[in-house]
């Protein structure tokens, strides 16, 4: 038999629940709702919305005049809300307040970077292209420099893109690794960046990475549960698989292989922070049936 138990931190994180609950609550009414890009990267929980009428388009350009439409938990530029309002159309904003402020901090420094004719620059940690980051760029007309790991930093220093002889201000995306993000800005700090560093990881996001690796190593075999684009669903199941091994990543209860497993054994159940608990106790209640 095998001994099954749901990591009890894995689930939808506070900005996702609150864009999920305005779409449900709109939809309710029998009204269409388009959101702009997907509401949460996860392939089973955006099969259970659409069902419920909610329709995901990549621009406005594909929702019709009048409609209303929703800004999902990753922010939008501010370029995003006068394009809706040239259109009229209704807007649900569902930025996570998270997000909201990490956007304010930025223009903020921008500001102050070039205040009174002065230069500076930003950079920004994260995942080139990924909605929140194309959000953040927007706050500063794209003049920020995006880095997703050590090595593109590496390039980006020798190509003359970072400026070292200026003051930098650097952020991170939300749901990066606080590990990485240190090891991001020590680089710099070594290459001699006059530096001020921003703590902008959400809290609840940075707070799971010691949780879920005491829970994954306190297992035999872990199946972290992700949408196969969701960018902290990457960053926790590699941090799962860094302390065990036998990490598997799957998306649905159907991805399940019997050969994971051998009697005796436990299994923990996890996922990243746009993982549905009900999705998370599907796959838990599959092993069991194994």
């Amino acid at each position: 038999m095998l001994t099954v138990e749901i990591d009890p931190g894995s689930g939808f994180c506070g900005g996702v629940i609150r864009a999920i609950t305005r779409a449900q609550e709109f939809l309710g009414d029998g009204a269409r709702l388009y959101s702009l890009g997907a509401i949460v990267h996860n392939e089973a929980e955006l099969a259970r919305l659409q069902a419920l009428g909610l329709i995901t388009v990549n621009s406005l350009d594909e929702v019709p005049d009048g409609e209303t439409v929703l800004i999902r938990a990753h922010g939008e530029p501010p370029a995003t809300y006068q394009a809706a309002a040239r259109r009229s159309l209704s807007v649900i904003d569902c930025s996570c307040p998270v997000v909201l402020q990490l956007q304010r901090h930025i223009r903020e420094a921008y500001a102050r970077l070039h205040e009174d004719g002065r230069e500076g620059q930003v950079i920004i940690f994260g995942r080139v292209g990924h909605a929140e980051v194309l959000g953040l760029l927007g706050q500063v007309g794209g003049d920020a420099l995006v880095v997703e790991n050590e090595s593109m930093l590496l390039e980006a220093i020798g190509a003359g893109m970072v400026r070292l002889d200026q003051p930098i201000e650097i952020f991170s995306q939300t749901t990066k690794s606080p590990s990485e993000y240190d090891a991001i800005c020590q680089l710099l700090r070594e290459k001699g960046a006059s530096l001020t560093v921003h703590n902008t990881i959400c809290g609840q996001v940075a707070s799971r990475h010691e949780k879920l690796a005491a829970f994954a190593k306190g297992h035999d075999v872990i199946l972290f549960v992700s949408g196969k684009s969701s960018s902290n669903g990457k960053v926790l199941s590699d941090l799962c698989r860094s302390v065990n091994p036998d990490t598997h990543v799957i998306g649905h209860a159907s991805e399940i292989r019997p050969e994971w497993f051998s009697p005796g054994q436990t299994v923990g159940v996890c996922g990243a922070t746009s993982t549905p608990k009900w999705l998370l106790e599907s796959i838990a209640g599959a092993v069991q049936n194994l």
